[in-house]
């Protein structure tokens, strides 16, 4: 599998113009065109609009949903690949070297940006009004690309990138509100795998499932989950599985014969200080407190 280290080489397999900068690097596929069949990792963030008429894109483990009209995220070292591209004529490829951010607020602030890591078929389809947001973004972009770079520069081209992942931050979440048949329904299929998880006995096999474990039986990325879920409920997927073992907490305590922790080690919990702490701040009391209330 080829890795990209160099966005010289990157642009020299593709096809594409020498980049004006070592670190940072735009395309803009202003023609019909086709990709053969490829796989690879980089060491860049990418960021991709287009219009897809025909092949797939696999990112991680999972085929994204491209439509006419959708963006694209990646992240470092993520597997991609490319099987029988056609792509229709306006769309663009951003790629920006990790060490491009460096000492820039984005170097952390991307890490932030759940579409990044999403392992999912859910890319970000643009309503024309958000497509045209998107291209200005990338004009501004250009124009400081392909002008003589001075030490404006950099800081220029960082600010609209930022200001790009910030509307597309809006942009799925708009996305989220409008797919109900998604994310109506996620709160009841998160808690279904959760009971699925316990009856399975794998608690006692894995200890307390985490928001990755229930995200695999979704088929969707921790963070697309979590992003759904908030977006839905209010909560994260985290505090969705602390409710949901705090019930069973509740429930164990007042129906069986068992100590506090007997009852925190069933749940998967190994510490049992933190069971305590967890369960004193979703109740409001201890479980010690909790378990002889139910008995007086």
């Amino acid at each position: 599998m080829k890795h990209y280290k160099s966005l010289i080489e990157l642009h020299r397999d593709n096809g594409f113009p020498p980049p004006e900068h070592p670190l940072f690097s735009i395309y803009q596929c202003n023609h019909a065109c086709s990709i053969g069949d490829r796989e690879f990792t980089s060491d860049f963030y990418m960021i991709g609009f287009k219009k897809l008429i025909a092949g797939v894109i696999l990112y991680g483990r999972t085929q994204y949903d491209h439509q006419s009209g959708s963006m694209m995220f990646f992240k470092p070292r993520q597997i991609i690949e490319m099987k029988n591209l056609e792509m229709d004529e306006d769309g663009f490829l951003m790629f920006i070297h990790e060490d491009y951010l460096n000492g820039h607020n984005l170097y952390n602030d991307i890490k932030k940006y759940h579409y990044f890591d999403y392992e999912t078929n859910e890319a970000l389809h643009l309503s024309p009004g958000e497509e045209k947001t998107t291209w200005d973004l990338y004009h501004k972009i250009e124009t400081e690309y392909q002008n003589n770079q001075d030490e404006y520069s950099r800081e220029l081209i960082l600010a609209n990138v930022d200001t790009m992942l910030k509307y597309s931050q809006r942009f799925y979440k708009r996305q989220f509100i409008n797919r109900g048949e998604l994310s109506g329904k996620t709160v009841t299929k998160f808690n279904e795998e959760l009971n699925k998880y316990v009856a399975a006995g794998m608690l006692d096999v894995k200890g307390l499932p985490s928001v990755h474990d229930i995200a695999d039986r979704l088929n969707i990325s921790a963070g697309y989950l979590t992003d759904v879920l908030k977006q839905e409920s209010g909560k994260t997927a985290l505090e969705h599985i602390h409710i949901y073992l705090i019930s069973e907490a509740k429930n164990k305590l007042m129906g069986e014969d068992k100590s506090v922790s007997e009852i925190a080690y069933a749940l998967g919990f190994e510490n049992l200080s933190y069971f305590s702490r967890l369960f004193k701040k979703e109740v409001g009391v201890s479980p010690n407190f909790f378990k002889k209330q139910v008995v007086n």
